[in-house]
């Protein structure tokens, strides 16, 4: 088993952070991330609960020059963490911040790694390519979250063909994450990129737009924002000054391209969109504005049988269907139709969820919503789907008269719930369990 270096390309003297506190160079990241894993428990699991991005890597490393796993959970519910503990036996949660646990998980408070620190390291320590360091899981956007194990050689090649598809190798950029690192979305483009594409990151995790601002005040130029539809229209809203922006990259979902170019015309920074998901890592990338088609990250391959799209090469682990339909070019490019989970089929007649919540949300008045099927084989049969808006000053009767002259008839929700929010995750998005908490809670009200 040949090994990678934990860190690609860099010198030992080299920024790979910036904290609070000031910049972390290299040696002095591999020399806590050494300390700590000499000093956590024993036990195989560790569920990396870090709130402080920082935290987070060095935890990370540790685990993984320990022959430890990370445990990802995209969620922090008290449901989800007793899932984990249920099927990792004795897994151990590491955390930094006063976050609730079920009696079920141990917690294991982050030691100080100012205490722990040892020397700074002069050399780089490597793990073998094919131990598997993280378990990352899927959002529960479209159900329970599925667990994917991640290996150390296919990781490094990720951050390599990220870096290499934005154009950071020759100009690296610091990092300002919105998104946890505990998402694939927010591991790959906040971590694996800085670790092995040359960039650094910023430690926090700004969540309102003053924090984003205050964030990237404290780091040095070009800084890439790494964030979300979500956020990113937050942001633009909330008239808040920014410092220079060099880059934002956005993922999670669908980015509208008016969006993207207000984002552009307001900061001058271009707006890119990363492809892929928690199966299958990051796939492509494309410039929003430019045009509605993507293009693959290297050694990635795509390949069509039916409907189904199959990824493989490169950075990705075997070979995965993708939950979306492609269409894909003979200039090796291509372009989203939808998602498979994501389609409906009324009457003959086909849309996407997607599409249904894009044209709900562009109401004036609405601030957010979203379509929601039931029960597939129902909703078929009945010919009902049902909205959920949040609207504080509009009325039913008027949304649906707009949402009538924007989607077919037959695809009119029935009903039309106004509700006073729509809770979302970290990432932006919106899990069906919550969809089917406000149908049902709608059924009680309506009995």
């Amino acid at each position: 088993m040949s090994g990678l270096p934990l860190i690609s390309g860099r010198g030992p003297g080299d920024i790979l952070a910036w904290r609070p506190q000031g910049p972390v160079s290299v040696a002095r990241y591999c020399a806590d991330a050494l300390a700590l894993a000499a000093a956590l428990p024993p036990g195989r699991y560790i569920v990396n609960l870090c709130e402080d991005r920082y935290h987070y890597a060095v935890l990370l490393a540790a685990c993984a020059l320990s022959g430890r796993v990370s445990l990802q959970p995209s969620s922090q519910s008290e449901a989800t963490l007793r899932q984990l503990a249920c099927t990792y036996a004795g897994a151990l949660a590491v955390t930094d911040a006063s976050t609730p646990l079920p009696p079920e998980l141990p917690a294991y408070p982050l030691p100080s790694l100012q205490e722990l620190a040892g020397e700074a390291c002069a050399d780089v320590p490597h793990i073998a390519q094919d131990t598997v360091v993280a378990i990352l899981f899927t959002s529960g956007s479209t159900g329970m979250p599925q667990p994917h194990a991640k290996t150390w050689g296919k990781l490094v090649a990720n951050g390599r063909a990220e870096a290499q598809a934005l154009g950071l190798l020759d100009a690296p950029h610091t990092l300002v994450g919105t998104v946890p690192a505990q998402h694939s979305y927010g591991f790959e483009s906040t971590f694996l990129l800085a670790l092995h594409g040359g960039c650094s990151f910023w430690s926090g995790k700004p969540f309102y737009p003053q924090d984003l601002a205050d964030a990237l005040a404290a780091v040095p130029r070009p800084a890439m924002v790494v964030t979300t539809p979500y956020h990113l229209a937050s942001v633009l809203a909330s008239g808040v000054a920014l410092p220079p922006v060099a880059r934002w990259l956005s993922a999670t979902a669908p980015l509208d391209v008016p969006l993207a170019a207000q984002a552009e015309a307001a900061t001058g920074a271009p707006v890119h969109e990363i492809y892929g998901s928690t199966e299958s890592s990051q796939l492509a990338t494309r410039r929003t504005t430019a045009g509605v088609e993507w293009t693959l990250m290297p050694g990635v391959r795509l390949e069509q049988e039916g409907d189904t799209t199959w990824a493989s090469g490169g950075h990705v682990e075997g070979r995965v269907a993708l939950a979306d339909i492609l269409a894909l070019h003979e200039d090796g490019r291509f372009t989203l139709q939808g998602r498979h989970a994501d389609m409906v089929n009324l009457a003959g007649k086909r849309t996407s969820l997607a599409y249904l919540n894009h044209q709900l949300r562009t109401i004036p008045g609405v601030q957010d919503g979203a379509f929601f099927l039931p029960d597939e084989e129902e909703a078929a049969r009945a010919g009902r789907l049902v909205a959920f808006a949040v609207a504080p000053a509009g009325e039913r009767a008027a949304l649906l008269a707009a949402l009538r002259t924007r989607i077919d008839p037959i695809f009119m929700p029935r009903p039309l719930v106004l509700v006073e929010a729509i809770a979302r995750n970290a990432t932006g998005k919106i899990a069906r369990s919550t969809l089917e908490a406000l149908h049902e809670r709608w059924i009680r009200n309506a009995r």
